[in-house]
């Protein structure tokens, strides 16, 4: 549970998160433990900023599977380079770190069980579990706080001057009405490809 957002706006983009972990009823602020639902990849192109949202079980697997890919095949620039990377990363999510792949009986592909954005130089990008990749023009948002950092988002919009103050609102909406998120906030910012 929590409240990630990113945004494209004025030549930036950002990404902010809350730092709240929830484990049912408890809630372990950051005051008792340093959370960080953000991490940098280094990737040919230049940093990417990963957010995401789902279990506490997936921040460190995430992380370690991307940074243990061949820099030539962590790959972040555009929906096909995210696509194919995390196909890339699927086998190795499963065999490594033990992925259970399925939530229904149903469902059409294995899943990554995770929803993901993305933040560089070449814009902002979402991940779901069954790889589905979007490219966003202006923000979006994951976790249980997504409704009201959406809503947040959208209202300041116009008159904000930087995809910082956008992801700003976002998350501190996200923070003040959703019970599963809370400051303080981590954010970054990074300037876009012209």
């Amino acid at each position: 549970m929590t409240t990630v957002v990113v945004v494209k706006k004025a030549g930036q983009v950002a990404i902010a998160a809350d730092t709240l972990v929830t484990f049912g009823d408890t809630r372990l602020s950051h005051r008792h433990e340093a959370n960080s639902k953000l991490f940098k990849v280094d990737t040919p192109a230049g940093p990417s900023w990963v957010g995401m949202a789902g279990t506490v079980a997936h921040f460190p697997v995430l992380r370690k599977a991307m940074n243990a890919l061949p820099k030539d095949q962590l790959l972040l620039g555009s929906r096909d380079e995210v696509f194919d990377t995390f196909v890339r990363l699927h086998p190795l999510l499963k065999e490594t770190f033990f992925l259970q792949t399925k939530e229904d009986d149903n469902d059409p592909y294995e899943s990554s069980q995770f929803s993901v954005v993305i933040a560089n130089a070449s814009g902002i990008f979402g991940l779901y579990s069954y790889r589905e990749v979007f490219e966003f023009k202006e923000f979006w948002g994951i976790g249980s706080g997504r409704g009201f950092a959406l809503g947040a988002m959208h209202a300041v919009w116009d008159k904000a001057r930087s995809a910082r103050e956008v992801a700003l609102a976002g998350v501190h909406a996200g923070c003040e009405f959703d019970r599963n998120s809370a400051g303080p906030v981590d954010l970054y910012t990074i300037k876009l490809k012209a």
